[in-house]
């Protein structure tokens, strides 16, 4: 593990995603489960969260902060892709300090969600 590697990851919402989400989460606002005027399902921020973290769990990252921008919306339908780059890396006693940002397309290349985590990595024994 280093500064500057990368790890990529992507998948397609649906709208099955979007309302399993709004059920656990709790979060049932009505643009989680009403289509809207082009008939979009729209998926929860947070949903949307879920690729970088994902990347991080392959990692056995512990999350101690992590910081989202949302930089537009996410709908049914919509293939994301999620770059993560490990920006500092620094090695402690029993585990690795790491902090890593990333960066979330859509299907089209625009960004929809940018973001940063810091945490450690647990050493194995």
């Amino acid at each position: 593990m280093q500064v500057g590697e990368k790890r990529s990851w992507q998948r397609t919402f649906t709208e099955e995603d979007i309302r399993l989400f709004a059920s656990l989460s709790g979060d049932e606002g009505v643009h989680h489960l009403v289509p809207d005027e082009r008939g979009r399902l729209m998926a929860h921020g947070l949903l949307t969260a879920t690729l970088p973290t994902k990347i991080g769990g392959d990692m056995n990252f512990i999350a101690q902060e992590l910081t989202f921008q949302f930089h537009r919306p996410v709908f049914a339908g919509d293939t994301i892709a999620c770059d993560v780059a490990l920006v500092a890396v620094e090695p402690a006693e029993g585990f690795t300090n790491v902090v890593s940002q990333w960066t979330c397309r859509n299907q089209h290349g625009k960004e929809v969600m940018t973001g940063r985590a810091r945490g450690v990595i647990r050493k194995s024994s």
